[in-house]
């Protein structure tokens, strides 16, 4: 057989790490504190049964049929209602169903992104949009949030747009400040550059009220405005589902249709009629008290072992919502990279800082979930990550330890 033609060129570009803790799962004994996935126990099983089999007996057409590209108008009807408020007025026109709120992130990739575009970027950064954007080969201009005073507005000057997790940012667990959000919004009108607000977590406030949406703070009757909203319900209900919206003007919508009829034509029909069933049945509202409750207390669990066992070796913030802690290391001879691997020979997965980063250099912080595991199991992780930074640091120092990508199986 004649050798065949090679794979993309960004293909040699990407990361393993979501498919070593999506993998973790698997291995015996191991403490999966990379991911960033939510407890089953939390899912509303009996109640999502019951809405799958009514959905199948009562609007057959639309749970087994093709539904529309842009989703079912009743559960885009939901959303925009849900999304609605006295400054700002929703319509379904303004409403797309993805699969998933990953799809939103690729889709936005694709209308937007020829390569070498700018992209402003809230660093460190979700993993998934680096990779959903990876094929489009952007280049990115680092937005530090926690900074003082950033020049919001040169910054993202001529960006094709500008990304934010703004509720319990994904690495770092951090939220952007009320007036931060205003700042965006202003700096979005005055540069004419779109301004994404991905919102994967913005029900999982632990301590104090929630901050307004930076969608609801740009406002509009009707809606037209720079902010792309983007939402899901794998925190709220399950992520099974697949369910996720994004929130713009409609020339934005009209746009990201196109785009995702090459990719999945649309979304299950069977998952929107649970979903838009479930919303209007109240069903997250019922459920969201017990996975608050269930977070919260294993956030407390996990920064409580943390103190105990890596105070000398890291230092990090108590994040009030969310579902992580970024750890950043006290010394620069704690590799992060090289704490992944000697992590998973100790029997704990942790995620490295280096993939948050868009240019790889950050290796010397580690981003911890805590709403998987119970208080016992975060407790054992900890420790044995402890363990495994004291092997890391005896390693590096005795020129044992060498750079490499870890793999599981």
């Amino acid at each position: 057989m004649p050798t065949p033609p090679p794979f993309a060129r960004w293909l040699g570009q990407t990361n393993d790490v979501t498919q070593v803790f999506l993998a973790a799962g698997q291995v015996p004994d191991l403490v999966n504190l990379a991911g960033g996935l939510p407890d089953p126990s939390v899912w509303p099983v009996e109640a999502l049964a019951d809405l799958s089999a009514r959905a199948v007996r009562e609007h057959p057409q639309e749970a087994l049929g093709y539904p529309p590209i842009e989703g079912l108008p009743g559960l885009r009807d939901v959303i925009a209602a849900r999304f609605s408020t006295d400054g700002l007025r929703l319509g379904r026109e303004n409403v797309l169903i993805t699969t998933g709120g990953m799809q939103g992130l690729e889709l936005i990739g694709k209308v937007l992104l020829d390569e070498g575009d700018v992209i402003a970027a809230q660093t460190p950064a979700y993993l998934g949009a680096l990779d959903a954007w990876r094929p489009r080969g952007p280049a990115y201009r680092p937005v530090r949030m926690e900074e003082a005073a950033p020049d919001l507005p040169f910054l993202m000057r001529g960006a094709k747009f500008s990304y934010t997790v703004p509720n319990f940012s994904n690495p770092s667990g951090r939220i952007v400040d009320t007036d931060r959000r205003k700042a965006l919004v202003a700096a979005a009108r005055e540069t004419s550059v779109w301004l994404v607000e991905d919102d994967p977590y913005g029900a999982l406030y632990y301590d104090g009220d929630p901050l307004p949406r930076m969608l609801t703070l740009c406002g509009g009757d009707p809606y037209d405005g720079p902010v792309i909203y983007l939402g899901t319900l794998s925190k709220e209900l399950a992520p099974g589902l697949r369910i996720g919206w994004v929130i713009a003007a409609p020339e934005m919508i009209g746009a990201l249709t196109t785009a995702k009829q090459g990719s999945d034509m649309c979304t299950s029909g069977l998952s929107q009629q649970v979903a838009c069933m479930a919303l209007e049945d109240g069903l997250c509202e019922r459920v969201l008290p017990d996975i608050l409750s269930l977070y919260s207390a294993r956030r407390d669990a996990l920064c409580a072992a943390m103190t105990e066992h890596l105070d000398e070796l890291f230092e990090w913030e108590v994040p009030t919502g969310g579902m992580f802690v970024w750890a950043r290391a006290r010394g620069a001879r704690l590799d992060t990279d090289l704490l992944m691997r000697e992590g998973l020979s100790h029997g704990v997965c942790i995620s490295p800082s280096s993939v948050f980063d868009p240019e790889g250099r950050d290796r010397g912080a580690v981003r911890i979930n805590f709403t998987l595991n119970p208080p016992d199991k975060l407790a054992e992780g900890v420790r044995r990550l402890a363990d495994a930074s004291r092997a890391v640091l005896a390693g590096v120092a005795g020129g044992r330890l060498t750079q490499g990508r870890p793999r599981l199986g």
